[in-house]
């Protein structure tokens, strides 16, 4: 990946409906969003030129922002139209897409329903997530500190910005001490994702993962579940305990980030992508290109 800080690159940022230069599309510092985190963003991917499910992406933001008390001046075919433009504009094929939207400054405190909401689209080159070969072998996850929060006290189906301040912590300390990212646990301190991807396990042929119910339900787990369940394997949405991990043979995480990545260890329990592993992580890839899906 590029050093170059991502406020100093060349192209064009789509910014309120018009095209900006890169390095001109700035916020006030007294935005509502950076002081209370009334923001929502999205992760998308473009493959071969297009989009992988943009539209599910786009309703995503929008319901995203309904549920911060917010709504996207633009509708989901908009958005959907203004990423391609984006890419367009670019030159981009193969590229990550970053939709964000957040509310303004008109007004500073708690209460801002005055505030005009943005809507800004960027996207630039990216690669692998991880590191190419450590991913082959399988990542190593650490077990977070911070716990995915109760539904009942943060907006969990929300992609709100403010939920991931937690995650950049765990994943800081993981990085620190050698590993590639952290397993999260939930309130209840059962097995919930990782900081930026769901996570899956496999015993005896069947898969098993969290039931998605303090944090995303991912349009990248959703893809996996259905490509599983369309090559006959038993996908099984559960509650997971932590000392479940060791009878567990597979393990692989899920993200528009992270794709399908296979998870060589957690916290010292080893594990060894597999069959199952490697079948998902070939379809999926087949999925989202766009040449394979036409064939």
């Amino acid at each position: 990946m590029s050093a170059i800080p991502f406020d100093q690159r060349d192209g064009w940022i789509w910014l309120d409906g018009e095209f900006v230069p890169w390095a001109e599309a700035r916020l006030h510092v007294l935005s509502h969003g950076l002081h209370y985190g009334s923001s929502v963003f999205e992760g998308e991917r473009a493959y071969g030129g297009r989009i992988f499910k943009s539209t599910e992406h786009s309703e995503r933001l929008r319901r995203s922002a309904e549920v911060l008390d917010f709504e996207v001046p633009y509708s989901a075919a908009e958005i959907d139209e203004a990423k391609r433009q984006v890419l367009a504009k670019n030159s981009l094929v193969d590229a990550y897409v970053r939709p964000v939207a957040w509310r303004g400054s008109e007004m500073m405190g708690v209460s801002a329903q005055l505030n005009m909401i943005h809507l800004a689209i960027a996207a630039w080159e990216w690669p692998s997530y991880f590191d190419p070969e450590q991913r082959l072998k399988g990542i190593r996850l650490d077990m977070a500190d911070y716990r995915r929060p109760d539904p009942a006290t943060a907006p969990c189906h929300s992609k709100a910005a403010g939920l991931y301040m937690i995650c950049t912590i765990s994943k800081h300390k993981a990085e620190r001490k050698g590993y590639a990212d952290a397993l999260m646990l939930d309130w209840q301190g059962r097995v919930a994702e990782c900081t930026g991807a769901n996570v899956f396990f496999v015993r005896d042929g069947v898969i098993h993962t969290p039931i998605a119910d303090c944090f995303l339900d991912g349009i990248t787990r959703r893809t996996v579940i259905e490509l599983a369940k369309r090559r006959g394997y038993e996908v099984i949405e559960r509650r997971i305990m932590p000392d479940e991990l060791s009878t567990f043979s597979e393990c692989f995480i899920t993200g528009t980030a992270a794709e399908v990545t296979p998870v060589g260890e957690i916290a010292s329990q080893a594990f060894k992508p597999a069959e199952i592993t490697r079948k998902l992580m070939e379809d999926y890839m087949a999925e989202v290109q766009p040449k394979a899906r036409a064939a």
